[in-house]
């Protein structure tokens, strides 16, 4: 089995991490909303129109 982050393979103490660091970074993306399932809701797709048009447009 190999390491979803780097794809070394994994040590028995992290599975199904090789490390300590993969775990953390796996956690992160989880914590910052990374890994999210998009809603196909219609409510929530309205609250994100709201949302965008809310946002102030940023010069490039």
């Amino acid at each position: 089995m190999s390491c979803p982050i780097c794809r070394k393979d994994t040590a028995q103490k992290f599975r199904p991490f090789c490390s300590k660091r993969c775990a953390e970074i796996d956690l992160a993306k989880w914590l910052n909303g990374s890994y999210a399932v998009p809603s196909q809701r219609e409510e929530d797709l309205e609250a994100e129109v709201d949302a965008q048009e809310l946002t102030p447009k940023r010069p490039h």
